[in-house]
């Protein structure tokens, strides 16, 4: 389970992005915690797996708190790990100002004194746990630690790409905002193309399939899939003749010179898509509020990802 909410759980998250991104990952935390944060830290009921974003870096599980280290060091000698071995990793704050330093010996220290009172067996080079301590919002907290793997990086060496196809971090935030919980949802990416938010969807254990009108792209779309493993079903339909319905449809809106399409293909694919599918993500390179309005959408939130003078849209309608 990726996502889930525990009315006695507390989680501390760090998170960085590129200024050109910002926008997308505050778009991506109000998805996933129905809220955001202010600083690069946030703090939450909310369990998300680092892995899953490309922005959360580091997550405390909180276990304990203190008003300093000293009474931090207390509570932590109650915590039981039945017999597991740990690893005690410094959490730096990325929200500190820049005169509040977290140096290198001050991290080992805090490190070394949290650790002689764990009881415990550490093993610093494979423990059966790994556990943060981190100064934040004025007090200690201590707790089980998990760290972002950047997968998606993994996933920018696929066999086929196009230059114009959303790049891998950004695929990735579109997914978790579309798709938060992935629990129980049915998706589609009715425009897949070369299949990059396929790729990321599938990669999170998503229920998600792809279509796409251009035979000339399915072949590459299939092997980018299966490069990586994956099995999900990939076909060759337009999205004006796709049937069923879906939770969640992604729509990556072709704009390439290949792949002109007027305003009213425009409103023909998103009138498809207001039929189903309860909930569309839509990426955009130009203004399209006037034809979601005309078929029907309601707008709920966006965010723009720029990559120097380029700038995507990303719209959440309803």
């Amino acid at each position: 389970m990726n996502i889930k909410e525990e009315q006695l759980s507390h989680y501390v998250y760090s998170c960085a992005y590129p200024e050109d991104e910002k926008s997308l990952c505050a778009l991506e935390m109000r998805a996933f915690f129905n809220k955001e944060s202010t600083s690069n830290v946030l703090e939450s009921t909310i369990a998300v797996d680092p892995t899953r974003s490309p922005f959360l870096k580091e997550r405390i599980h909180v276990m304990c708190e203190g008003e300093n280290i000293e009474e931090l060091i207390e509570q932590v000698k109650e915590v039981e790990l039945n017999g597991e071995t740990f690893k005690i990793i410094y959490v730096k704050n990325p929200g500190l100002a820049k005169d509040e330093k977290e140096d290198f010996e001050m991290r080992r220290t805090v490190e070394k004194e949290v650790g002689l009172h764990v009881t415990g067996e550490p093993d610093l080079d494979s423990p059966d746990r790994l556990l943060g301590v981190m100064h934040v919002n004025g007090r200690w907290i201590f707790g089980d630690y998990a760290k972002n793997e950047p997968v998606w990086l993994h996933h920018q060496n696929k066999p086929h790409s196009y230059s114009t196809s959303l790049n891998t971090r950004v695929a990735r935030a579109v997914v978790n905002i579309a798709i938060p919980n992935p629990i129980g949802i049915k998706a589609i990416d009715p425009c897949c193309g070369i299949g990059t938010v396929l790729v990321e969807a599938q990669s999170m254990g998503i229920d998600i399939v792809g279509s796409d009108r251009n035979p000339l792209i399915m072949d590459g779309a299939r092997e980018n899939s299966a490069h990586f493993g994956f099995t999900g079903k990939i076909h060759l339909q337009d999205i004006r003749d796709v049937t069923g319905q879906y939770d969640v449809a992604i729509i990556d809106l072709p704009y390439n010179l290949c792949s002109v399409i007027t305003y009213q293909e425009q409103l023909e694919m998103l009138q498809s898509a207001r039929s189903f599918a309860k909930k569309v993500v839509v990426v955009t390179v130009e203004p399209i509020d006037d034809v979601l309005d005309k078929a029907d959408f309601n707008i709920v939130d966006r965010a723009v990802a720029k990559k120097g003078q380029f700038i995507r849209e990303v719209i959440v309608c309803e």
